[in-house]
């Protein structure tokens, strides 16, 4: 006999998400010399970011990972926290609830599931816009000139990307306006690359490069003619 590595037996395909998180959990949690499907309640945050970028590399097969202002998200996001600072997150300890228990506030998924969702989308269609471009932190816009715009993952909808971009009045007066967020399938459709220059309002991906430079590279040729 051996032992195996974690198994998790599931009824149902809607069930693969809740039991990823399980394996997740016990393969980077457990103690080598643990008492049978024994597992810490509580982990360092810190601990919780090695272990959630080494899974986003992994998934994503990219040798980019995440970054500290990533982390940072995270954590907010996890800890339903906006008033700390990173170093504050450093200290804490992050449950299996706060993981993949406990909805997040107005939303109706767990944070594995919306990271998860992350994941999904970035291997299945945004994996050479992460890979091949430089990652942009996500910055207020209210400051810069009309048209300029960045990505970033949804807060509403798993699996989700969208673009915000600043709309600037004639009077010198700034709004950032949100597209709605494309999902696997909307980009199975319609690239993203080709997306953003199909938006006209969209001039320069942040901080100041020309969107044609930024994803020509991604655009597909398009048909001519009566075609």
């Amino acid at each position: 006999q051996v032992l195996s590595l974690p198994i998790v037996v599931i009824v149902h395909g809607n069930q693969d998400n809740n039991a990823k998180a399980t394996v997740l959990w016990d393969n980077a949690f457990s103690e080598i010399d643990r008492v049978p499907f024994v597992v810490a309640e509580r982990v360092p945050w810190e601990k919780m970011c090695d272990t959630l970028n080494l899974k986003f590399m992994a998934e994503v097969q990219t040798t980019k990972g995440l970054l500290k202002d990533h982390y940072f998200f995270l954590a907010q996001k996890i800890f339903n926290d906006h008033s700390a600072s990173p170093e504050d997150f450093q200290s804490r300890q992050v449950s299996w609830a706060q993981f993949n228990k406990e909805i997040l506030p107005g939303r109706g998924f767990t944070f594995w599931q919306w990271f998860d969702g992350v994941l999904d989308l970035t291997k299945r269609c945004l994996k050479s816009y992460w890979s091949d471009s430089k990652q942009y932190v996500c910055k207020l816009l209210s400051m810069e000139p009309d048209g300029t715009f960045l990505l970033r993952f949804s807060d509403s909808e798993i699996g989700g990307v969208t673009i915000a971009y600043v709309i600037r009045g004639k009077d010198g007066s700034s709004q950032v306006e949100n597209i709605q967020p494309f999902s696997a399938k909307d980009l199975s459709i319609r690239s993203l690359g080709d997306r953003i220059r199909d938006l006209g309002q969209l001039r320069n991906l942040y901080p100041n490069t020309p969107k044609d430079q930024a994803f020509g590279s991604h655009y597909n040729k398009e048909q001519t003619g009566k075609d």
